[in-house]
């Protein structure tokens, strides 16, 4: 049966298809930001015009579809979330006010102390108080919430959140107010914290929690309408949400914790770099660099592992909302083909964050738009087709984006239209360059030894130029690169973690106690494989610890080489791993220290079908030139070539232009570049080729 992937993005939805024999092909529309399920529909309308079928009879075709969405995250960022309510232990109502973190910037005074998530107005204290050991200190007073329950009711709560103190170590009183709720306030849909994040740290749980709650009405309502939607348009198959942690779940269970796909489509770039970089003997690290039109997310696959992170932000770091939540660690900044570009007082350009999305989109869509963006200057600049923008489906204004760049950009500095223009792309680029150097250089990982990975519609106006800024080994620009997140979707699992925190240190090891922990993991682990997993085609269930050495404030993630620790060298093992792991992130390892380790993990992943074949699709043709203008370089004239027409195994040397209906894919002068079989163009930024042919003077920048 046919399988779909879908992302909707701000500016495009994606869709990648995988037919019977596991061929893919991918598809683009623009996203309808009022109405993202609509978006969702045109891009099979997209894909079934293509096949010269009916959408319904190309639906109908499907047996899962797999849903990546930013729809949470965009509720939380504009407020349309819930408005939610917290109930905590009483004497401590400020865990969401007195939060964690920094400040980006010690010297300012004047920035405000950043607002809780969910407001102290809304903040219950409730009589009860668990101890660190699970005792019960003072039991849950039910009979003062009555009067709790009724200052929620009179405040129109939507959702509650619950978040005790110690309830990981004893959930007795969360599970009786759940109880409670249940009676009390009927069809308001709650979240009990021990259930969803039992992480140690009160702030993370609530406000994972906080998050969670809030989400619940808006995520079901959403899912239920685009279930509703894609059945009414032929769809009968199972529909599954890509999350935060790298993976996929049944809609329904998003619905119940949408948490978990409050970072969806990001957190899929990197699934599908793992499986670039896993194809390609020479290469063990990669970047991945996912460029769409609203932003550019940043993630790195070192030894076929993508890290994690609890600290993912909402907003601005500190003073925006962590989710305190298990996420693929992504890395995001608001530089993306829609990133607007401007002049500020001051007289600097300034690229981003703002973005013009899908509406009114870049000036150069011809919908509205008045501010220049990425988009318009690199069709200025001649590195984008406005004959082939989407195959020719759409058809776009380079004299808007002309006139929109001199207006805008060129008059206020001073510059000529073209110059303006690579001044809005190398401002991009360097916005870029930043951001994987943050998840990088800063995190003492070396770039020059890592493949960086273009992936987005809008990733290969630069990706080479940003590639040999930072000395990276080699550029990757797959035939999936345009929908690297949904490409990514298709090959995602089913999967889920379980947590249990149960404190343990290396040298008063309580084997017994340990082990109990981790076969209470396996076995959830084995029942989500048995149930949801059921049919998978195989599935593993890995195991994993948060350790630290004595007095330090973060742990690491460990993983265990096998299901339990059965004697001292099994644990010297692990302490071995904890050291070297210790020694890749912060460059020092103390091994005469003990080892504390804080919680356990069990991650079951079910593999749905086989893996996708992915081949170069060959019609040869010579190439056409056209004069483009780089940053750096001027005017110059380049081979364009259509990507199947690129031969395989050739080895090329730019400058050239590699174009797809989705992409368009920028080969600076000097850099050697070659199509491999499985349709990926790999460039040589370390290379050394020829140089770049100058313009004729009487230079004919039309193609024929």
């Amino acid at each position: 049966m046919t399988r779909f992937a879908v992302d909707t993005g701000g500016t495009f939805t994606d869709l990648v298809i995988e037919d019977d024999e596991g061929r893919l092909e991918s598809h683009k529309s623009p996203t309808t930001p009022s109405d993202p399920v609509q978006g969702i529909l045109d891009v099979f309308a997209v894909a079934a015009a293509v096949h010269g079928r009916p959408v319904e009879e190309l639906l109908g075709g499907g047996s899962v579809l797999i849903h990546g969405t930013t729809r949470g995250l965009n509720a939380v960022l504009t407020g349309n979330a819930a408005r939610t309510g917290l109930l905590a232990t009483a004497g401590h109502p400020d865990l969401l006010l007195l939060r964690e973190g920094g400040r980006s910037d010690i010297f300012d005074l004047s920035i405000p102390y950043p607002e809780p998530y969910i407001p102290r107005s809304l903040t219950y204290e409730v009589p009860e108080r668990i101890s660190s050991s699970g005792d019960v200190v003072k039991p849950l007073a039910e009979e003062e919430m009555a009067a709790v329950f009724g200052q929620m009711r009179e405040a129109e709560v939507e959702a509650v959140a619950v978040c005790l103190l110690w309830s990981i170590a004893n959930p007795v009183h969360e599970l009786r107010l759940g109880e409670l709720l249940e009676q009390e306030l009927p069809g308001v849909p709650f979240t009990l914290s021990h259930q969803l994040n039992p992480c140690i740290r009160e702030y993370r749980r609530a406000s994972s929690a906080a998050i969670d709650a809030s989400l619940k009405p808006v995520m079901t309502d959403y899912i239920g309408n685009l279930r509703d939607r894609l059945r009414d348009a032929g769809f009968r198959g199972r529909l599954l949400v890509v999350t935060s942690a790298g993976g996929a779940l049944d809609a329904e269970e998003v619905a119940d914790a949408p948490i978990h796909a409050l970072n969806s489509g990001p957190s899929m770039a990197p699934v599908a770099g793992r499986r670039i970089i896993a194809e390609d003997p020479d290469e063990e690290m990669a970047i991945v660099a996912d460029t769409g039109g609203t932003s550019y997310d940043v993630s790195v696959v070192r030894h076929g592992r993508i890290p994690w992170t609890r600290e993912s932000w909402i907003g601005k770091p500190y003073f925006g909302h962590m989710t305190g939540f298990p996420s693929v660690d992504v890395r995001s900044v608001g530089a993306g083909g829609g990133s607007i570009a401007s002049v500020d007082a001051g007289g600097l350009l300034r690229v981003g964050p703002e973005s013009a999305a899908a509406d009114p989109g870049p000036v150069c869509y011809g919908k509205g738009g008045t501010h220049p963006t990425v988009t318009d200057a690199c069709l200025a600049l001649g590195l984008l087709n406005p004959d082939y923008f989407l195959g020719g489906r759409r058809s776009v204004d380079l004299e808007a984006a002309r006139e929109a760049l001199a207006r805008e950009v060129g008059e206020p500095l001073g510059l000529d239209v073209r110059e303006a223009a690579a001044a809005v792309l190398r401002v991009a680029t360097e916005r870029m360059v930043s951001a994987i150097e943050e998840i990088t250089i800063h995190e003492g990982i070396d770039p020059t030894r890592a493949a960086l990975i273009g992936g987005g519609g809008a990733a290969g106006f630069n990706t080479v130029a940003i590639g040999r800024q930072l000395g990276c080994r080699k550029v990757i620009v797959p035939p999936t690169g345009p929908v690297l997140s949904a490409s990514g979707a298709i090959i995602s699992e089913l999967t889920r973690s379980f947590e249990i925190a149960s404190a343990a240190e290396d040298r008063t090891f309580d084997y017994d106690a340990v082990n109990a922990v981790l076969e209470e993991l396996g076995g959830r682990a084995q029942e989500f494989i048995d149930g949801p997993g059921g049919g998978s085609e195989d599935s593993v269930i890995e195991y994993s610890v948060e350790a630290r050495y004595p007095h330090q404030v973060w742990e690491l993630e460990v993983p265990l080489r096998g299901e339990r620790i059965v004697d001292e060298a099994a644990l010297r093992a692990l302490c071995d791993d904890f050291h070297a792991v210790h020694r890749q992130v912060f460059a020092v390892a103390d091994e005469g220290s003990r080892i504390e380790f804080q919680s356990w993990h069990a991650r079951a992943a079910c593999r749905l079908a086989e893996r996708s074949k992915v081949e170069a699709v060959v019609a040869p043709a010579e190439p056409v030139r056209r004069e483009i203008y780089l940053p750096g370089a001027g005017a110059i004239g380049a081979d364009v070539w259509r990507l199947e027409s690129v031969p395989v195994a050739r080895p090329l040397v730019g400058p050239a232009i590699v174009e797809s209906e989705t992409t368009t894919v920028v080969i600076d002068p000097g850099v050697p570049f070659e199509r491999r079989t499985d349709g990926a163009l790999h460039m040589d930024t370390a290379g050394r080729g020829g140089e770049a042919r100058p313009v004729a003077p009487n230079y004919d920048s039309k193609e024929k």
